[in-house]
């Protein structure tokens, strides 16, 4: 990967980088480039001050590139010169440099690469549309379980199926393992790390019009997205926001049980998949403690902690109980959390 493009990996990722960088580097150039375009995508869906309609199409164009069913020339200076990070406005006029690293992967990495940005790209434009006409004013709910679980797994829930297709070809090919219960872990990891960031994101959603939670159960609950955040109606808004975090507790539970199914001389992709778990069970713990006054200022993990995290876990690699332990789900909720029928 050419050192610009390195370097605006790191400027874009975040924290992502922080797991990339400790991967075995035989699927960093897979892994990194995924994102890289992933990230590319979603600035492009993100910039609410273009016209739908003309994101729509630079998505189309994007993702036609991508899958190999074009060669036209992309120029992204519009959606750049809208961008206040430095990072992604570079990211979006850096796109066909991107899109070249592709042809230097082999024929079985492209294929994976091309599969979840397909996914990916396919999720962000239903997302799109179906908030097509959301504002503060006007916001529009996902209609149901099925939706948000079909969203969870479209934006993340497909990258930790990727994510093991990569390592599982380039890393432990011969090793015997479960494929099946994997795979399956590998897309719930996906989907709670996804589901978290919905709920920590809440509010901000909210502004935007945005409501992830499924207007079937605000129903069953007396509740509407423009009242979730108001103190009055904590205590009926309370059961539901548990339950949501209790699915995405046990999601990571699945993420939990993936990582521990690695071949224990995989640290390096172990200590990767720990780190989002245990940051993401965090931030669980959080949000369980929160009022919805807290949530609407933002609930947040400090860099810190995340430091903390991240040298515990690999303190607590040799000794396997002890690491067993760092993660644990929190039974007392789960079992009082109102269950909703």
């Amino acid at each position: 990967m050419a050192a610009e493009l390195k370097t605006l990996l790191k400027a874009t990722s975040r924290s992502f980088y922080l797991t990339l960088r400790v991967l075995p580097a035989r699927v960093r150039p897979q892994i990194g480039l995924a994102y890289l375009l992933a990230r590319t995508t979603d600035t492009i869906a993100d910039t609410e001050i273009v016209p739908l309609a003309q994101r729509l199409d630079a998505l189309q164009k994007l993702r036609e590139r991508i899958l190999g069913r074009s060669s036209a020339p992309l120029n992204f200076g519009e959606f750049a010169k809208q961008q206040a990070s430095p990072a992604e406005r570079r990211l979006l006029e850096k796109v066909e440099d991107s899109l070249a690293l592709l042809q230097k992967l082999s024929s079985a990495d492209l294929q994976r690469v091309r599969g979840v940005l397909d996914i990916i790209t396919g999720g962000q434009e239903l997302d799109l549309q179906r908030f097509a006409d959301a504002s503060a004013e006007n916001i529009v709910a996902l209609k149901s379980a099925i939706e948000l679980d079909d969203y969870t797994y479209r934006v993340a829930g497909c990258v930790g199926e990727f994510w093991t297709q990569v390592c599982r070809a380039h890393l432990f090919p011969r090793a015997e393992l479960e494929d099946a219960q994997l795979f399956g872990d590998s897309i719930r990891f996906g989907k709670g790390l996804q589901l978290v960031n919905i709920l920590r994101d809440l509010p901000a959603d909210l502004r935007k019009g945005r409501c992830y939670l499924p207007s079937l159960e605000l129903e069953q609950a007396g509740l509407m997205p423009s009242v979730l955040l108001s103190p009055v109606n904590e205590s009926r808004f309370r059961p539901l926001y548990h339950h949501h975090l209790d699915v995405a507790e046990s999601h990571l539970q699945a993420g939990w049980n993936y990582t521990n199914a690695l071949p224990r001389g995989q640290v390096r992709v172990r200590l990767a998949c720990a780190w989002p778990i245990l940051i993401g069970a965090k931030t669980i713990q959080r949000l369980r403690a929160a009022n919805v006054l807290e949530l609407r200022q933002g609930v947040k993990i400090s860099r810190g902690e995340v430091r903390g995290i991240m040298l515990l876990s690999v303190l607590l690699y040799p000794l396997q109980t002890a690491w067993q332990k760092q993660f644990v789900v929190n039974r007392k909720a789960v079992a009082s959390s109102p269950k909703l029928g």
